[in-house]
């Protein structure tokens, strides 16, 4: 079986698993207690907590660990938002191709804090332009939140760009990093928050961490004990908090050899698609996109019919996010990017992992796809 939804999730990579073996056996202790079982675990909490804002570039204390990216994602939008009303901007701009999890925070806080939400376009391959993002701004614009890569079609937005349009408003920003971990260079977003979660990178489902500037304003979504500075609220997780740092650490340590490597195999790869299915068509950008994902749009063939085909011969892949799974609607991503609704039903998205595949893999795995798309036409 070949796993081409990394996008979703990637296993949990060995050395991750044995550097949280000990947090989950023998030095189990809470991070809060005051003895010794408790004090061993906050300073394995510390310590990962310090790796990971040395891959951002950060302050320690700038690092809140959470139970993944959609809770990051809540609390950075969510809490960005309801910490800064107070200074009397009302407005969130977030893009209408961003994940559920800023969507639907976005929609929570017009529907119950009368916050107004702008949705600046966005072109053809999923792209924010800087004046697209100037023209829904006002002075009233508290936070603007952009996703580093999208989920579906792997664009990447020239973050830079947009960060000086938002700064010259006066503007807060926050950057979805879930999928861009570990693929893309972090600790030069510069920006205000930023979201990541562990199962993309290696680490085990349930584990993330919000990078948000500690002297921002930040209305807790959890409330309880007052963990993580008063941030986040519940028990740390210590043995993710470590898996999290580990695979981290990890990603980026080899993401160099790993981009060009798993870059020449995907381009390889949508060649050989295009080649055997010339009414294919990529979907994202050509070039600012990421290294493992290879998203198309078959016009005549439904998306889901062909996974299924390609699943009987032993390739699992995806039609776009894991968070939408089973909908019958069209993508809202491909639809704001201006493709048809009948066509944007037709989507099939593959994304690979960092583990390196046999030579011919594309070339093989093109015809797969290939021999699905004849099969749903027959």
């Amino acid at each position: 079986m070949l796993y081409l939804d990394h996008a979703a999730t990637s296993p949990v990579r060995p050395e991750v698993r044995e550097a949280m073996e000990p947090y989950l056996t023998e030095m189990f202790g809470n991070p809060a207690s005051h003895h010794t079982a408790g004090e061993a675990a906050a300073r394995a909490l510390e310590d990962a907590r310090a790796r990971v804002a040395r891959v951002f570039g950060v302050r320690t204390g700038d690092v809140v660990f959470t139970a993944g990216g959609t809770e990051a994602n809540n609390l950075a939008v969510k809490g960005l938002v309801l910490g800064g009303l107070t200074s009397g901007r009302r407005r969130l701009v977030v893009s209408p191709i961003e994940h559920e999890s800023i969507r639907e925070s976005a929609a929570y806080l017009a529907r119950f804090h009368d916050v107004s939400v702008s949705m600046p376009s966005v072109d053809a391959t999923g792209r924010v332009s800087p004046a697209a993002l100037d023209a829904v701004l006002t002075d009233d614009t508290l936070l603007v939140s952009v996703g580093h890569a999208n989920n579906e079609i792997g664009t990447v937005q020239d973050v830079a760009a947009l960060r000086e349009v938002a700064r010259a408003q006066g503007a807060l920003l926050h950057v979805d990093a879930v999928q861009s971990a570990g693929w893309l260079a972090l600790d030069g977003l510069d920006a205000d928050a930023v979201s990541i979660a562990g199962h993309k990178l290696g680490a085990p489902k349930g584990t993330g961490a919000l990078v948000v500037r500690g002297r921002l304003p930040l209305e807790p979504v959890l409330h309880g004990g007052g963990q993580e500075r008063g941030r986040r609220s519940g028990t740390v997780d210590v043995a993710g908090a470590v898996g999290l740092a580990t695979a981290l650490e990890l990603a980026e340590r080899g993401r160099a050899g790993t981009v060009a490597l798993v870059g020449a195999t995907t381009s390889r790869f949508i060649a050989a698609v295009r080649r055997l299915i010339p009414e294919a068509a990529v979907t994202g950008h050509p070039v600012h996109r990421l290294p493992g994902t290879a998203s198309f749009t078959i016009a005549g063939v439904g998306g889901e019919a062909v996974l299924l085909e390609l699943e009987r011969r032993g390739v699992i892949s995806s039609s776009g996010s894991a968070c939408a799974a089973g909908s019958d609607e069209p993508s809202p991503v491909l639809l704001a990017c201006g493709i048809a609704p009948e066509v944007a039903q037709t989507a099939v998205r593959f994304t690979f992992g960092r583990s390196p595949l046999p030579a011919d893999a594309p070339e093989r795995l093109a015809a797969l796809v290939s021999a699905a798309v004849d099969a749903v036409r027959r």
